[in-house]
């Protein structure tokens, strides 16, 4: 079989700017022929993006182009795809470490390049950059990145926290530099965080071992996927705690709502899925950091579908939904998973159940569960 011709590229992403130039410069030097890509959205709420293009040796190229539709993921796919196929094209590059600039997420970026397999590229893998020492400020960070002057275009209303927690669960592998800061409870926190990714030291030679690896866009969007996500399991060490809440019955609408700031606020991050009474068939989604909380709808639950539709759902989920199917319920659940130091299991769990319905509102079935008062109509219609 012939040997790939198509050039590798591996994504660095990070909000710990010096962390993840760090990684890039290391992967500079041990990789001959290899080159990064970076653009620099410092200017993108002007309408500019900067990208600079190096190897070991220092810059090769500046250059500017304009900020397009207000989206620095469209500037980043119409700026950088052809600038990689120019490389690829010229076969003078063995590696191209694509540097994310601090507040863009990789999965973006990783379907784009992914995307373009076919014209001379293929995604070597999605890395992200962590300084263990600062997992817990920077997901505990409920600032808008606007106000961090970290925005990636005016419309930008993402939070610190949020931004780095799917920069950090996304990615198979994460890149760790400035470990001899870091104490026990920053360790734990990154591994309950995101248990099965492979750790890497930066000065290791298992980076550039890292960047070949291989990466599949279609597993990596699944296991984020709200229905099927690879959540973390329950965990307690060196004082940072996992709390994995299932429960079958479904929430009170009402009592859920009233109960949200002290859910989102009881740990450094949370996710999963849920179900509210009033809307049995609709699949939410929980995903908090930094003090704020996202809850949207993420379709219908695979038990509303009629049997000719299953057809259309990805294996995954439906190999996700036959796990945790129940002979009343279905794929309906509640799966909730809470990770922080100083987490308060039981309060946490007595608030979760708290909200559930009484034994005598969940006897009153479906009909009567559709008239309680539809407490989260405003935040789930507001698109």
């Amino acid at each position: 079989m012939a040997p790939d011709s198509r050039l590798p590229v591996v994504i660095v992403a990070g909000i710990h700017s010096d962390a993840r130039k760090e990684v890039v410069d290391r992967l500079l030097r041990t990789v001959p022929g290899s080159v990064a890509l970076h653009h620099d959205l410092t200017a993108a709420p002007d309408g500019t993006v900067r990208r600079l293009v190096r190897d070991a040796g220092g810059l090769l190229s500046e250059d500017r182009t304009p900020l397009v539709n207000d989206c620095a993921c469209c500037a980043l796919r119409e700026d950088l795809v052809p600038e990689l196929e120019r490389l690829a094209g010229a076969g003078l590059t063995r590696l191209a470490v694509v540097e994310l600039w601090d507040s863009v997420e990789p999965k973006a970026m990783a379907e784009v390049v992914a995307a373009h397999a076919g014209d001379g590229l293929t995604l070597g893998n999605v890395i992200t950059a962590v300084d263990p020492a600062l997992v817990l400020p920077y997901l505990g960070n409920g600032d808008d990145l606007a106000e961090a002057g970290l925005a990636a275009a005016p419309t930008d209303r993402r939070t610190v926290g949020d931004t780095f927690a799917r920069q950090l669960e996304y990615p198979p592998v994460l890149a760790l530099v400035g470990t001899e800061e870091a104490d026990e409870e920053d360790h734990a926190l990154l591994t309950q965080l995101h248990p099965t990714a492979r750790r890497v030291a930066t000065g290791s030679g298992d980076l550039a071992v890292a960047a070949f690896a291989g990466f599949d866009v279609e597993a990596a969007a699944a296991a984020q996927h709200p229905a099927c996500a690879l959540l973390p399991q329950d965990a307690d060490d060196a004082g940072v705690t996992t709390l994995v809440w299932h429960r079958r019955r479904p929430f009170h609408p009402e009592r859920l709502y009233a109960a949200l700031e002290d859910l989102c606020c009881a740990a450094a991050r949370s996710r999963g899925r849920f179900w509210l009474a009033d809307r049995p068939d609709t699949l939410l989604a929980w995903d908090a950091a930094g003090g704020a909380l996202c809850v949207e709808s993420a379709g219908p639950w695979l038990v509303s579908l009629p049997d000719a539709a299953w057809e259309l759902v990805p294996p995954m989920r439906r190999a996700a939904a036959a796990l945790d199917w129940d002979p009343e319920h279905g794929d309906r659940c509640q799966h909730l998973v809470f990770t922080s130091p100083g987490l308060d299991r039981e309060g946490l769990q007595r608030l979760l159940d708290s909200c559930l319905l009484t034994d005598e509102e969940y006897a009153s079935g479906p009909d009567g569960w559709r008239r309680l008062p539809a407490a989260f109509d405003a935040l789930l219609d507001a698109a």
